[in-house]
């Protein structure tokens, strides 16, 4: 009886590991197939998709089609906020398995790792009713929505992440390598920055490069904070509108099937092929680390 409970418990978690695997390649294949009608449409070319830089789908006969602001304005964002995610979540992740003492790292390992549960739209409120006037009032702005206020809020996010990932790695470094480190009369800093790091190295770039994909794939808050604005970005203090954004704004009133339509199906099925390769490149580091 108990072969045929256990028969029937992996019989049905295969089926819903199959079942995950098919929605997903079914999800790939329509966002991919509704995107790639959209080059044949006749207004349209692969490389005025790419490098044009005007994008205003409901102009009257002279519709264009070009995302190279709007992945700009997703790069611009990704950079500030990997600025602001990389070192704090390093810095914290080295803290709790180096330094913090088995009390500390338990009340606050939970308490990081609990950012990941705040909805992006409270902290996106935040951001425009908190930091964007105090950015404002702080740097002499107009308004304080740009991709500076966004990448700050977006890196905060990518945190979790970046922490949780890197702590795991560096907290798997053999004792041996530290404890030899220790007996050349090397400090715990030296042992820090000189051995357990370099030995941690592939799984913290794992943690980074999971937080990149993380912070572009985000939505909510650069719909609120980022700025709204189509041009090409000059420094983090201008106003931009990254690709999530984009999508996120035009598929309200966009008609269905239309070439305005399968564009926003175009820029998601990029997003989408940049996320995979990402995640794909960092499980890779990580299995090469191991």
């Amino acid at each position: 009886m108990s072969d045929l409970k256990e028969r029937i418990i992996e019989g049905f978690l295969g089926l819903n590991s199959i079942l995950i695997i098919f929605i997903l390649l079914a999800i790939f294949a329509f966002i991919g197939f509704t995107g790639v009608k959209f080059f044949f449409a006749p207004e349209v070319s692969f490389g005025s998709f790419f490098l044009d830089t005007i994008w205003n789908p409901i102009a009257f006969g002279k519709a264009r089609y070009g995302v190279l602001n709007l992945i700009l304005g997703t790069m611009f964002i990704a950079v500030g906020a990997l600025g602001i995610s990389i070192p704090l979540g390093v810095a914290t992740a080295t803290y709790l398995s180096e330094i913090a003492s088995e009390r500390t790292k338990q009340i606050l390992k939970p308490v990081f790792e609990m950012i990941a549960a705040i909805p992006s739209v409270v902290l996106g409120l935040f951001g425009l009713l908190i930091l964007a006037p105090l950015f404002a009032n702080l740097f002499g702005l107009p308004n304080g929505l740009n991709a500076f206020t966004a990448s700050i809020l977006v890196g905060f996010m990518a945190l979790p992440t970046i922490t949780s990932i890197a702590e795991d790695a560096i907290s798997s470094v053999p004792k041996s390598y530290k404890d030899a480190s220790s007996a050349l009369g090397a400090t715990k800093l030296e042992t820090i920055q000189n051995v357990t790091l370099p030995a941690a190295k592939s799984g913290i770039i794992a943690s980074i490069m999971l937080g990149f994909g993380r912070i572009i794939g985000e939505t909510m808050v650069v719909s609120m904070i980022a700025g709204n604005v189509k041009g090409a970005p000059t420094n983090l203090f201008d106003p931009v509108r990254p690709m999530t954004a984009n999508i996120a704004i035009e598929a309200q009133e966009v008609v269905q099937g239309s070439t305005h339509y399968q564009g926003l199906f175009a820029i998601g099925a990029l997003l989408f092929l940049i996320t995979f390769g990402i995640n794909t490149a960092a499980d890779w580091i990580i299995h090469r680390g191991e």
